[in-house]
């Protein structure tokens, strides 16, 4: 692949001279317009591009071609950080976005009134699986399109955009009736024909790293998303397993700050998931929010006792309410701030 820097003077129909001399070499062609700079993105299907006519060719600065194996991801391809609105929000701008809510949505009462106590304390995206892949086929899995419902319903009283997990290709249509974001999880990062299938649906996804998964690995799956003409792709580190029994997972923090360097891509942190018992979350949050996470997932459940899934790691909402205030002190000393 390489990527064609228009001038800033550029005109319209010089790059879609550009956009066609790369059609006619029988490339894909993706389009980023910057504040500064048009960069066409040109990937070929195995056939020579004259590189050096590409540079000749009018209003075009120059050509560089990208070596990362994730191109549409990379900083090479896209130097400015990705931003997109959701509803009153935008994710991925000096401002860092809070999603909460339980593991699973158990019943209507209970994620109604949990997202009622989220947004309360500070969140302002509703998280609740309705689909869930377990380790054990014995265990809850979720109420399945009901539990979409009663997302859909939960947002139309607190005005919260929804994040929900799908699980295969074909319930992407359903999924995207009820949710305003797509969550492929861990267990389902290299699930090719998903990452397709959320691509093609055009709507925000985030993307967790898989719990084995090399950081390139991540980044080469958000490609297949990217790939579809999706940008509104995040990345969210949940931890990974390692040797370590202490925990659940090992929180990756590094992997915060070396997946924003390497893409353009926000970065979600998921500290409930990155250490699997509730008396670490905080801890792991606020480091998140200081290693340059744009966004953070935390489980909150009005009685995590009694909880149906992943209780252990979740927050009661007095606790998340804390955490919210702690988190905002912490981003406004590294010159950022927690949506309100």
């Amino acid at each position: 692949m390489m990527i064609v820097i228009m001038k800033a003077e550029a005109t319209m129909r010089e790059k879609s001279a550009v956009i066609a001399r790369a059609e006619d070499f029988g490339c894909q062609v993706h389009l980023s317009e910057g504040k500064e700079r048009t960069i066409i993105g040109v990937i070929g299907n195995g056939r020579v591009v004259d590189r050096e006519q590409m540079e000749r060719m009018p209003g075009v600065e120059r050509v560089v071609p990208i070596l990362k194996p994730f191109k549409l991801a990379s900083r090479e391809f896209k130097a400015e950080d990705t931003t997109f609105s959701l509803g009153d929000h935008v994710i991925g701008g000096g401002e860092i976005i809070v999603m909460a809510g339980p593991c699973s949505v158990e019943s209507r009462t209970q994620i109604i009134e949990t997202a009622i106590a989220c947004k309360e304390a500070g969140a302002q995206i509703l998280r609740g699986g309705a689909f869930k892949p377990r380790t054990s086929p014995y265990a809850f899995q979720g109420l399945g399109e009901e539990g979409l419902r009663y997302l859909a319903e939960a947002r139309e009283i607190t005005g919260m955009p929804v994040i929900t997990e799908v699980m295969e290709p074909a319930m992407v249509p359903l999924v995207c009736e009820y949710a305003d974001i797509l969550q492929v999880g861990a267990r389902n990062m290299q699930n090719y024909a998903l990452l397709h299938a959320v691509g093609e649906s055009q709507y925000p996804v985030l993307l967790k790293r898989g719990m084995s998964s090399l950081i390139e690995e991540w980044l080469m799956c958000a490609e297949y998303i990217l790939s579809h003409g999706n940008t509104r792709v995040m990345l969210c580190e949940r931890g990974i397993r390692t040797f370590e029994t202490y925990t659940r997972n090992t929180f990756d923090i590094n992997a915060i700050p070396v997946a924003k360097q390497l893409s353009h891509l926000p970065v979600v942190a998921d500290p409930s998931h990155g250490t699997g018992k509730w008396e670490y979350v905080a801890s792991a949050a606020k480091a998140g929010v200081a290693a340059g996470a744009d966004g953070l997932i935390i489980e909150v459940h009005l009685h995590p006792e009694l909880a149906m899934s992943d209780g252990a790691q979740s927050l009661k909402p007095e606790k998340f309410a804390r955490l919210v205030r702690e988190m905002r002190a912490i981003a406004q000393a590294v010159g950022r701030d927690i949506l309100s």
